[in-house]
Parts: structure tokens; sequence; C-alpha cells
């Protein structure tokens, strides 16, 4: 008989696939600043690797707060994304949509984290872990945040450029 799950099983769970997204997606954010055209994006893609690194020193919060030890496990769903992201930079570069390819690309992953953060809040918060939920919301704002401004970028750059 299988062995009977938890919502704290499904939370620890779920805290190693988006710490193993984050480690993904601060490896491939220098990558994406490389390939970027307008200034603005460049600097976007830039700074958000600084704000990733800190998601990841959050997370690591999180699991010693829980006693667990802070280990990923494989993101499907982050590594196909950030593969989309690839083609995207191999497809269009040198052409004048590529910056909105890369501001799409950015932002699927934002909304991916933002999914994950927003459902390890709201499980925080359920189990009773007050402080591992102000963590997760912390991120989670950045991370909603983050979209903002691609939305910004794609609207002002990006988006003219590919027209």
């Amino acid at each position: 008989m299988a062995e009977e799950k938890t919502l704290d099983d499904l939370f620890l769970d779920t805290l190693k696939d988006i710490y193993y997204a984050e480690k993904q997606i601060v490896k491939n954010l220098p990558k994406m600043a490389k390939a970027a055209t307008a200034p603005e994006l460049k600097a976007g893609f830039e700074q958000h690797a600084e704000e990733t690194q800190g998601h990841i020193d959050r997370l690591e919060q999180v699991f010693e707060l829980i006693g667990k030890p802070a280990r990923g496990k494989t993101c499907d769903a982050i590594l196909g994304i950030l593969e989309e992201g690839k083609s995207i930079m191999e497809d269009f570069k040198g052409t004048v949509a590529l910056d909105a390819g890369l501001v799409s690309a950015a932002q699927a992953v934002e909304h991916y984290e933002i999914a994950r953060y927003g459902t390890l809040k709201t499980w925080a918060t359920q189990l009773g872990l007050t402080e591992a939920a102000a963590l997760l919301d912390a991120t989670l704002k950045e991370e909603v945040a983050t979209d903002k401004k691609l939305t910004q970028v794609a609207t002002a750059v990006a988006n003219r450029k590919a027209a």
C-alpha cells in the first residue's frame, strides 16, 4: 500500500521544484542579457539575475526553517520553458523580433514562478509556517514586479522594434 502523503510532503516537493528552477534560471539570465539588444532589457535581465540569487537565498532559509536540506528536484517544466528561450535566441538572433521573443520567454518563466510562489505561500500559511510564508511572499512580490517591468519593456521597446 502506498504511503500516505501530506500537505507537508507536497510543500517540500514543490519547494525542491522551485529551488531547482531558480538555480537553472540564474544560470540562464546572463545568456539572455547577452542576447538582448535593447539596453533596458539587458539591464533588466542583469538586475533580475541578482534578484534571483536572493530568491535562492530565501528558499534556503525556508528549507532551514522546516529542518530540511536545500536540495532541488528536476523541474521538467522550467527546463522546457528555458529551452524555448534558447530556441528563440538561436532562431531570432540578429532580427528585430529578438527582444520581443526574449521578453515573451522571460514572462513565461515569471508566470511559472508566480504560480509556484503563490501556491507555496498559501500552503506555508495553512501549515502555520508564518516566517516561511513571509519569505515566499517577498519573492512572489518581486516576481510580480519583474513581470510588470517586462510588460513595460515589451510595450516601450521590444514590440515596437518588432512591428
